[in-house]
């Protein structure tokens, strides 16, 4: 199962870049396969142009992208977070994001850690001192929230789907019922003419017989058969017609809930 088959990412994507002017961190979501399902929003150039941009930075940063959850302090320094999409215990992806800073950064110590990954030192620094600065706590509530909201609005559109499919497939076997009590109808039509028929031959075959007198016993027998026949078929004729009858009012009441 993909979040794409059901969700609208563009809804992600405006929800993301919505929480992300609020709070001041920034986020990027990847579904289950590891690709990216919306553009980054919120990085600046510390992360994606100069940390990423080193090979050393790179291999790093995807160590952290992979190994941690929740909210942690990268290789760097920063603050970053990861989340998971699921609904129920299905994976569906993650919101990976943060870089900001809990406090304002020691200079000496970025400049080694530039030094470490091959980077400009001073451009570094530049573009460290781009980098939100927020609370560990704030930081923290931050992701929380974005986490929540994403999986409470995830898993809705889930069920509303699911639900959507369940209603479908109920108007189908409805309709195939309803198709299959006409069709069984018109049997039953059918052999209200042969329970008439029945009655007119054991009728007939009673008066053939009391004209043969001592020789249409045997056929006298013949005639109270087919009587009897005839009243059986009535009776099971009867019978499928009002479980017909109470089977299509059951159909009308699923028919009429499936609209609503």
């Amino acid at each position: 199962m993909h979040i794409r088959d059901f969700f609208d990412l563009s809804l992600l994507e405006q929800i993301m870049e919505n929480w992300s002017k609020a709070t001041g961190l920034a986020a990027i979501a990847v579904d289950n396969d590891g690709n990216y399902i919306t553009k980054e929003i919120g990085f600046t150039d510390f992360c994606m142009k100069h940390t990423r941009g080193s090979v050393e930075g790179l291999r790093r940063c995807t160590k952290c992208d992979n190994t941690n959850t929740g909210t942690y302090f990268c290789h760097a320094g920063l603050m970053d977070f990861s989340i998971d999409i699921k609904v129920g215990d299905t994976y569906l992806g993650k919101i990976i994001g943060g870089q900001v800073l809990p406090e304002e950064p020691d200079e000496d110590k970025f400049r080694d850690i530039a030094g470490e990954l091959g980077i400009n030192p001073d451009a570094y620094i530049e573009a460290l001192n781009r980098v939100p600065v927020k609370s560990e706590e704030s930081i923290r509530a931050a992701s929380s929230l974005l986490g929540e909201m994403v999986n409470l609005l995830v898993n809705f559109e889930y069920n509303k789907s699911f639900n959507n499919g369940l209603v479908s497939s109920l108007k189908d076997d409805i309709a195939q019922a309803a198709s299959l009590i006409e069709e069984i109808n018109e049997k039953s039509m059918a052999l209200d003419k042969i329970e008439s028929k029945q009655k007119i031959l054991s009728l007939n075959a009673s008066i053939e017989a009391a004209r043969a007198g001592e020789f249409g016993r045997g056929f006298a027998v013949v005639a109270s058969e087919f009587g009897k026949l005839a009243v059986n078929s009535g009776e099971i004729n009867k019978n499928i017609k009002s479980s017909l009858k109470t089977l299509t009012s059951v159909i009308e009441e699923m028919e009429t809930a499936s609209q609503k």
